[in-house]
C-alpha cells in the first residue's frame, strides 16, 4: 500500500560497515497490497448483483475473489525476492486480507448461506490480531506467522467454496473447508497473542533496562 515517499536512501551502517537501504513505501509489493484493498468493494458489488444468487454474477465474484487472493501470494514473493519488506507492507497486507476474507463472509451470512456465528468468531479473531499489532508496534511488527498464512489458505478455499454454486454431492465439503479454517483461526489467534505478550515485554525490558 502507498502511503507517504519515503525516498531510497543510506541510513546508517549494515553489516561490515556497508550502508543499509531504506525501501520506499512505493513499490510493487505494495501496490499490489493495495490493488487487494481497491478489489474488495468490487467483488461485493458482484457477489449481491442479480439478488446474490445469480449463477453468473457469483461466478464474476468468485473470480475476483480468486485474483484479490492471488495478490496475497505474489506481493509476499515480490517483497522478499527484491528486498521491498517494508513496516508499512507487514502491517497493510494482513489489514488488506482482513479486509477482503471479512467482506466475503459477511456478504455470504448477510446472502443467509453461512451461518453469522462463523463469521462473527473469524471477525472476532482477525480484529482482535489487528489490535494486537498496533499495540505492540513501538516494540516492533508481529510478521504473519506459517500457521497465520495456513489459516489465510484455508480461509480462502472455504470461501470459494461458498461462492462456487456446488453440486448438491460436494455440499459438504464447504463444511469440512471452513471447519479447518475456524480451527486454524483460532489455534493462531492465541499464538498470535502470546508472540504480542513476549514481544512487548521484551520492548519493556529493553526500555526500562531490565
Amino acid at each position: 500500500m502507498s502511503a507517504g515517499a519515503d525516498e531510497t536512501a543510506a541510513t546508517g551502517e549494515g553489516a561490515g560497515g556497508l550502508p543499509r537501504r531504506r525501501v520506499s513505501n512505493i513499490n510493487v509489493a505494495n501496490l499490489l497490497t493495495l490493488a487487494r484493498l481497491v478489489l474488495v468493494p468490487v467483488f461485493v458489488v458482484a457477489l449481491f448483483a442479480g439478488g446474490g444468487h445469480d449463477t453468473t454474477w457469483r461466478a464474476v465474484a468468485t473470480a475476483l475473489f480468486a485474483l484479490a487472493s492471488l495478490t496475497d501470494q505474489v506481493d509476499g514473493w515480490v517483497a522478499r525476492r527484491y528486498g521491498l519488506i517494508t513496516d508499512l507492507g507487514k502491517i497493510a497486507d494482513p489489514i488488506a486480507d482482513k479486509a477482503l476474507t471479512g467482506a466475503a463472509l459477511v456478504g455470504l451470512s448477510v446472502l443467509a448461506e453461512l451461518p453469522w456465528w462463523v463469521t462473527i468468531v473469524i471477525a472476532v479473531r482477525e480484529l482482535g490480531v489487528t489490535l494486537l499489532r498496533f499495540w505492540v508496534i513501538r516494540f516492533g511488527v508481529i510478521a504473519a506467522s506459517r500457521g497465520g498464512k495456513a489459516k489465510t489458505l484455508s480461509q480462502i478455499a472455504a470461501i470459494v467454496a461458498y461462492l462456487l454454486p456446488l453440486p448438491d454431492g460436494l455440499t459438504a465439503l464447504r463444511w469440512i473447508l471452513m471447519g479447518l479454517a475456524l480451527v486454524l483461526t483460532v489455534v493462531t489467534g492465541a499464538d498470535y497473542v502470546l508472540r504480542a505478550i513476549r514481544l512487548r515485554a521484551a520492548g519493556l525490558r529493553a526500555v526500562t533496562g531490565e
